[in-house]
This record gives C-alpha cells, sequence and structure tokens, in this order.
C-alpha cells in the first residue's frame, strides 16, 4: 500500500523550525559575544566574529567598502562633464578608490554634508571665466556648497583639460571648486606637483603645486591612470577615508 506521504509533513515542518531556532540563536550568541567597538556598513557596532558568520559579514562589509557606503568611511565620488572625459576618468578614479562614481547633477549641496570624505571634479570649459568656468551642473551648486558645513571633512579635486589647445587656461576649474569646498571648511588634500605637466598657465596652481590632480585627456590620456593611482595614494595617505 502507498504510503501518504502527507502524514510525515507536520513532524519534518517541525524538525525544520527547530533547526532554524537553533541556528539563529548559534548565530545571536556568536554576535553578541567579545564584540568590539568598530563600525558597520550598517551603523552599527560590529563584533569579533568566527567561522562562516563571520566569513559572511566580512564578505558583506567588503563588498559595502566598495561602494563607499560604510558608516564609518562614506565616500562621494562626484563629478560632471561637458564631453565624456571627466566621466571617464571619474570612472578609473572609481575603480582604483573603491567608490562608485555619481554625476553631480543628481544631488543637492547638503547631499554632500553626510559623506566623510570627498571626491569632485570638473572639466574647464568656460575658458579665461573668473567664475563658473565648468559649464556643468557643479555651476549651479557652486554658491550653495559655500553654506554647507563641511568642517574637516577631507575632499580632493580632480579636473580635465587640454593643455596645448588651451594651455593658458590649462584645468583652471579646479581652483574654482576647490575654493567652493574650502570656504565651506573642507580639509583640502592631493595638491600635485606642476612641473611634470606641459601647460603655460593655470589658475590652479598655488607656487609649483596643482590644487588637485589635472588629467588631460586629450594629450596626454597614456598618462591618466599612472597619475590616478599615485594620487588615489597620497590622499588615501592625507586623510581620506579609502
Amino acid at each position: 500500500m502507498a504510503q501518504n506521504s502527507d502524514l510525515h509533513r507536520p513532524r519534518s515542518n517541525l524538525v525544520v523550525m527547530t533547526l532554524l531556532a537553533l541556528v539563529f540563536a548559534g548565530l545571536q550568541w556568536q554576535l553578541s559575544s567579545h564584540g568590539s567597538k568598530q563600525v558597520s556598513f550598517a551603523g552599527g557596532p560590529t563584533h569579533k566574529q568566527s567561522g562562516r558568520a563571520g566569513g559572511l559579514m566580512s564578505v558583506v562589509d567588503a563588498a559595502a567598502r566598495r561602494r563607499g557606503c560604510t558608516a564609518r568611511e562614506a565616500i562621494g565620488l562626484f563629478f560632471a562633464t561637458q564631453t565624456g572625459n571627466t566621466e571617464t576618468v571619474a570612472g578609473i578614479i572609481a575603480d582604483k578608490a573603491g567608490a562608485e562614481a555619481m554625476d553631480a547633477g543628481e544631488i543637492s549641496a547638503e547631499d554632500l554634508a553626510g559623506y566623510d570624505g570627498l571626491i569632485v571634479g570638473c572639466p574647464t570649459w568656460n575658458t579665461g571665466a573668473d567664475e563658473y568656468r565648468s559649464g556643468t551642473s557643479w555651476d549651479d551648486l557652486l554658491d550653495d556648497i559655500k553654506g554647507v558645513d563641511l568642517k574637516d571633512k577631507p575632499v580632493a579635486v580632480f579636473g580635465c583639460g587640454d593643455s596645448q589647445g588651451y594651455g593658458d587656461n590649462f584645468c583652471d576649474g579646479i581652483e574654482e571648486l576647490h575654493e567652493t569646498f574650502a570656504a565651506a571648511g573642507a580639509k583640502m588634500v592631493g595638491y600635485v606637483d606642476a612641473g611634470a605637466y606641459q601647460h603655460a598657465e593655470s589658475k590652479s596652481t598655488r607656487g609649483d603645486k596643482f590644487l588637485g590632480l589635472p588629467l588631460d585627456q586629450d594629450n596626454e590620456d597614456d598618462m591618466t591612470e599612472d597619475r590616478i593611482a599615485s594620487w588615489v595614494t597620497q590622499i588615501k595617505g592625507e586623510g581620506m577615508p579609502l
């Protein structure tokens, strides 16, 4: 006579529920004992863990860090572009820094205060202009950013320019972003030796340093990745929480 499998389901379900309850209780015990005081991606305390539970949390936290969204180390990487060059280099910076590049046109100035560090970039489009040099969505944010409290937050600026075609105004937009964030109280980092570039003049130099990282995709794109790799290492050493 064929057995009716339905007669065994209540007992099977009870066994499964009991096992799940035991697993859950074990994980809770691991999380609650021997805790350190680090902060996890979720904003609460993490704990020293072992075995599969610790491995799972490590994977989740690592994924969150790669997207720049940990509570302790939230990095905002924002760009605006005219021809696409600044978006391209922002993507390379994102890969090197473990962050996610986002269009500055999608945020408000107040949103910037929610990050522990900022990497911001723009082109120089309005050549020779004293203000609103990028010709991008940054121009709509500059005045508002100055009124945001960014006291002591590390901020690094990058920009794209053409050192041959516009050598007298190479990456002038860097200086405008730099001064805007400095006015909001930010700790500016990421200055670069100006002697490594083939330009004539720039508003973005102070002494023998650029006030950020200039990149020339028109004439020196073969140097971009190495320049970015060095710069990311530099700003990390200067306090950018990467």
